[in-house]
């Protein structure tokens, strides 16, 4: 049989509906391609997430406890991650922060030669990004971000603190306009109310989430959204393209078959690393991938601290999730984080401030500091308000960490192979970060507040990240990486990795502008559809 119009049921088929899927669908349809989006998660309604902030069960993502919210957290080995699924991906939980790395992030000699001037060649892919998820200043400054700038002055950064970039809507507050992005061809949007609640999830139309803009265009284009659609396989198709084996996450038996004479894999780093492997290593479906794969991830060696206000009347909330950051060095960012609508989790996972350069020993210090202050930590972990008192702080660095990921025999279940992650001697992902024990404490003494770790880092030793990137690096060759220049798979046309695990180094910035200023850069390489 020839590759006929009824062999196919898309041009592309694009796996994931996050930052990189949802400019790939807007872009190739509006180049006149056939293109379908596969997403594990649900499309979720306003009512969905505004029943999140209350409810674990409406909140996380575990399909194989009864669980279909959208905010997932993986433990590995060496890193914990966090995540979202649904229609929009990871910038459902999103902060909003639009950042551009540093210029001498894009002189990594790590990003090959696909182009002579990274920095040069990404400039306009990053005003474009900027626009669609419009970006505005944060013209809000709370009492949170005055102790941010107290400590930024304690630590000798408040030379460039100051307010970030955001995809917020800002407007009027509580008032809903007719679309001021697109010319009126977008969605309806409602000014931030100043809830506090970005990272869990906006029920508003504030945030500038992916359904908002490019997904919502793409469909408007003529792109399919297939939510609820988890794809397990990948296989060459006898006439050309790809055969994609998908089946419900919850329901079973619910299966499908979709074919497609292209495919792009925009699962994020750990779902387009787990379905690469098991094609690789498993099915064999696609034997032939770069053995590089799972290599060169990367946690943006990130650490997060945080401070519990002693007043139990304090309220922070007050403001978008992310308001204010700065720079202490040039190596390191610090923001602050509010978290109404997630501190229902955090809550168990913070414990007393301890340092330490070696995990076992950070480990044994924190278990000693709860056995002698057991009310304390009690107090904080059963802290009423406590989501309006916590300042949680993200601490990044473009330091030169890095680990691997691979499959191997689960311990709890031997009979199955599961994706997990390995340490790389010398370069392993840091679980403490003094500078975030530092700004921590530095805000704690400006608030009268209680400095605290997460749990994961000081106890289990692990760096605790939202923003993990590489695994299916760019590479001139199948020794170098896993997609060439264009982001096309070695040794498998027609086959393309557009998200985060194609970023090859530590930004030292929340990635999701990059990530969709790549995706930009990606599909403009794309011919029109003839």
């Amino acid at each position: 049989m020839g590759v006929g119009e009824g062999v196919f049921d898309c041009d592309v088929a694009v796996v994931g509906s996050g930052f990189g899927g949802a400019v790939t669908a807007l872009r190739l349809a509006e180049k006149g391609y056939d293109v379908l989006v596969l997403e594990q998660g649900k499309r979720l309604r306003p009512a969905d997430i505004q029943a999140a902030r209350s409810s674990l069960r409406e909140h996380l993502w575990e399909p194989r406890l009864g669980m279909h919210g959208y905010f997932w957290q993986r433990v590995f080995r060496d890193v914990g991650i966090i995540g979202a699924a649904g229609v929009g991906g990871g910038s459902i939980v999103w902060g909003g922060v639009l950042l551009e790395p540093e210029p001498a992030v894009f002189k990594d000699p790590a990003w090959g030669e696909a182009e002579d001037d990274w920095t040069s060649a990404m400039a306009p892919h990053f005003a474009e990004a900027g626009r669609m998820l419009g970006r505005a200043t944060n013209p809000f400054i709370g009492e949170m971000d005055e102790h941010l700038r107290a400590a930024a002055r304690s630590i000798g950064g408040e030379a460039n603190f100051g307010p970030v970039p955001l995809a917020i809507h800002f407007g009027v507050e509580g008032r809903t306009v007719p679309d001021p992005y697109f010319g009126g061809e977008g969605p309806d949007r409602t000014g931030c109310v100043l809830c506090g609640g970005c990272l869990s999830g906006c029920p508003y139309g504030s945030k500038n989430s992916l359904d908002l803009n490019y997904l919502y265009l793409a469909e408007r284009r003529g792109a399919r959204i297939h939510s609820e659609r988890k794809v397990t396989s990948i296989d060459p198709h006898p006439d050309g393209g790809y055969r994609l084996a998908t089946r419900h996450p919850w329901k079973r038996g619910v299966q499908e078959t979709v074919r497609a004479r292209q495919v792009v894999l925009a699962a994020g780093v750990l779902g387009t690393l787990e379905l690469l492997l098991a094609c690789r290593d498993e099915t064999g479906t696609l034997p032939r991938v770069s053995r590089r794969l799972g290599e060169q991830v990367r946690t943006n060696s990130e650490a997060v601290s945080a401070v519990l206000q002693s007043d139990p009347e304090a309220d922070f909330s007050r403001g978008p999730a992310i308001t204010t950051d700065f720079r202490p060095d040039a190596h390191t960012h610090i923001t602050q984080n509010r978290y109404v609508g997630g501190g229902k989790m955090l809550r168990w996972q913070v414990g007393p401030l301890i340092d330490g350069t070696k995990p076992w020993l950070r480990s044994l210090k924190t278990v000693a500091a709860l056995l002698r202050h057991p009310v304390r930590s009690a107090r904080a972990v059963f802290a009423t308000g406590f989501e309006k008192r916590l300042t949680a702080i993200t601490v990044m660095q473009e330091a030169d960490s890095e680990l691997g990921f691979e499959l191997r025999r689960s311990r709890v279940r031997p009979w199955k192979r599961v994706l997990q992650s390995r340490p790389v001697k010398g370069h392993e992902a840091p679980s403490y970060l003094p500078a975030a024990n530092e700004v921590a404490r530095a805000f704690a003494h400006s608030s009268s507040g209680l400095p605290m770790n997460l749990l994961v880092e000081s106890l289990g030793g692990r760096s605790v990240t939202a923003h993990i990137l590489g695994g299916a690096v760019i590479g001139a060759t199948p020794e170098e990486g896993v997609i060439d220049a264009r982001h096309e798979v070695h040794g498998y046309p027609g086959l393309y990795v557009m998200d985060a695990s194609a970023i090859p180094v530590n930004l030292g910035v929340n990635p999701s502008l990059t990530i969709t200023a790549l995706a930009e850069r990606f599909t403009s390489l794309w011919p029109d559809r003839l």
